[in-house]
């Protein structure tokens, strides 16, 4: 059923969908089998998914023109379209909740995603966690908060805790912290649809237009991430006839346009990043002084544990290893990203480049065991495998 339906129409996921539900209407109404039970259920799919994609198609329609509308008229906002989705995200970031809060239950509440994966995303307990979103859902009831769009003035003060959800919702998609996939395709998609909402409501806004970048530019290598049996490739090692130019091209469009204007943020800077990534034609050609550089300018405005990570790596990769892994000692005490599997991998890498191999074996398998992600701790076993005596 899923391949008759899956080739007529293509859209797997909603193929997929249609046939459940095919299923689902086969099971409350046949008291005894048609004569020909899987043309009943094709045609049943069939007319399912042909809804779903009409609905999908509407949903898009009133989006737009829910956009239009607003940025023609900013001070008298339009009643939402059909879609509740980005009044529900403003709603989640309302001012009674703390910076922390309004991203975590958005993700909850938007993103789908546990409580757990909010926790390592956060790098905090799962029990903090809980208690936070707790919390969160508490104020929002008590606020008494009607289910609108804000005002512009408040739209304004809560746009960063919605930008940050975005950008938490994607990563999360791009590389899951648990479960079977290395990727989370549902979620990047959903983050960037979202974004590219709110960007259409802020065309003018530098933040907005660098974070759609950066997930353009991301997810533009998303085709060559994993091999055709699941295996994770690390970046030097992907084929770049696979990435996305399209999605590449928009990306440095964007932010190329974005960063003239002044105003620059962490995701612009973050988007910039990935577009030298992406323009390096091989791995060996990747311009790592001006990474180098463009972090050193993200450590200025936005310092935190995983920045300080990346520019490690950054550093390491002008400087040498050893200078790399000096800039990784002073991240240990950080609790923060100590206990990060990336942490480790990182520091297995480093140890690997400078000549100490059991060094690079004990901390990939450290690594290993401190990811959730299968396809994650595959790769960090098979390079510890690698540096076996």
């Amino acid at each position: 059923m899923l391949g008759a339906v899956v080739r007529r129409f293509g859209h797997f996921d909603l193929a997929e969908d249609a046939v459940q539900e095919a299923l689902l209407a086969a099971a409350l109404r046949w008291r005894e089998p048609p004569d020909d039970p899987r043309a009943w259920l094709i045609t049943v799919a069939s007319r399912r998914l042909t809804d779903l994609l009409r609905s999908e198609q509407a949903r898009r329609q009133r989006e737009a023109a829910w956009a239009a509308a607003w940025a023609a008229a900013p001070e008298q906002p339009p009643a939402p379209p059909g879609d509740d989705t980005l009044v529900l995200l403003f709603l989640c970031c309302h001012p009674a909740l703390s910076p922390a809060s309004q991203v975590a239950l958005t993700l909850r509440a938007v993103g789908g995603l546990s409580t757990a994966e909010i926790a390592r995303a956060f790098l905090v307990p799962e029990g903090t966690m809980t208690r936070r979103i707790t919390r969160a859902k508490q104020a929002i009831r008590d606020s008494g908060v009607p289910f609108r769009m804000p005002p512009p003035a408040e739209r304004a003060e809560r746009l960063g805790a919605v930008l940050r959800v975005l950008y938490l919702i994607f990563n999360e998609g791009y590389a899951a912290t648990s479960g079977p996939s290395l990727h989370r395709v549902e979620l990047t998609a959903e983050a960037i649809r979202l974004t590219r909402t709110v960007h259409a409501l802020l065309p003018h806004d530098g933040e907005v237009q660098g974070l759609l970048a950066l997930m353009l530019l991301t997810d533009a290598r998303r085709p060559a991430r994993t091999g055709v049996d699941g295996t994770l490739i690390p970046m030097a090692e992907q084929d770049r006839g696979r990435w996305d130019a399209a999605a590449i091209a928009e990306g440095v469009a964007l932010v190329s346009a974005a960063l003239p204007r002044g105003d620059v943020g962490p995701y612009q800077i973050q988007a910039a990043i990935a577009a030298v990534h992406d323009e390096a034609p091989a791995a060996a050609a990747t311009d790592w002084v001006q990474i180098l550089a463009l972090y050193e300018v993200l450590l200025r405005i936005d310092d935190n544990p995983v920045v300080r990570l990346n520019h490690a790596v950054a550093a390491a990769m002008v400087h040498g290893p050893a200078h790399g892994l000096t800039l990784l000692d002073a991240l240990a005490a950080d609790d923060r990203i100590a206990d990060d599997h990336r942490w480790h991998a990182v520091r297995a890498h480093l140890l690997e480049e400078a000549g100490d191999p059991a060094a690079a074996r004990a901390a990939y398998l450290t690594a290993a065991a401190r990811s959730a992600n299968p396809p994650q701790q595959r790769y960090l076993h098979a390079r510890a495998a690698r540096l076996e005596p």
